[in-house]
């Protein structure tokens, strides 16, 4: 599992902002910082990818460079998702998208959050690597439900589950419910836990709501 943020780096920046409350207000700002880490991650990420020699021609002669050899899907969660998956795709920018609508239903108790799948489009993925782009990972059970969809286009080679923010318990059920997929976590920050609406302390709020304002 890798967390960016267990070493300093100027990503905490981008952080901070998302997190400030006053900030916060722009919205602007909020999806431009999305944005900025979904870059910063897709950097990351590639060094775990597959390379292979290129022959690159320049003014004067020709050069070998280490290019990535087969360019993942990108798999976007809507709608929050959608700035963070931007960013990841301005450094993949060859690579082919797919983009799965949840949300969570959440009894009047808060005792138990249900997700429903309204949309998806998706190209093939069988023996691909896959990027599934969502910026909250709190209960997990979004990224399972979506994984499930997903292998109707075909399985996987693997699937890098890539977050902003990320709470324990989540993690803790993918591992337990998606054993039978490969998969690695690339996560900004991982917080303390989620209280009892599920929602990850100390967390940011509803990030799709600050992105694009409140839905009904």
């Amino acid at each position: 599992m890798f967390v960016l943020n267990r070493q300093n780096s100027i990503a905490n920046h981008f952080l901070a902002d998302l997190r400030d409350i006053e900030k916060q207000k722009d919205r602007l700002r909020f999806r431009r910082s999305l944005e900025r880490l979904g870059e910063i991650m897709a950097y990351e990420l590639s060094k775990d990818l597959k390379f292979q020699s290129a022959m690159v021609e320049t003014p004067f002669l020709k050069i070998p460079i280490e290019m990535v050899e087969d360019q993942p899907v990108i798999i976007s969660v809507l709608r929050a998702s959608v700035p963070f998956y931007q960013g990841v795709l301005n450094f993949f920018d060859k690579a082919d998208s797919g983009f799965i609508g949840a949300f969570r239903k959440e009894n009047e108790d808060f005792q138990e959050v249900e997700v429903s799948l309204g949309y998806m489009a998706a190209p093939p993925i069988d023996g691909r690597t896959v990027l599934l782009v969502d910026p909250m990972l709190a209960t997990g059970k979004s990224f399972v439900e979506c994984v499930n969809h997903l292998l109707k286009n075909g399985t996987p080679s693997k699937i890098h589950i890539v977050s902003v923010i990320a709470a324990p318990e989540g993690l803790s059920y993918i591992k337990e419910n998606l054993s039978y997929v490969p998969h690695q976590f690339w996560l900004c920050a991982v917080d303390e836990k989620l209280n009892e609406k599920s929602y990850i302390i100390p967390g940011l709020g509803d990030a799709g709501d600050l992105a694009y304002g409140p839905k009904l």
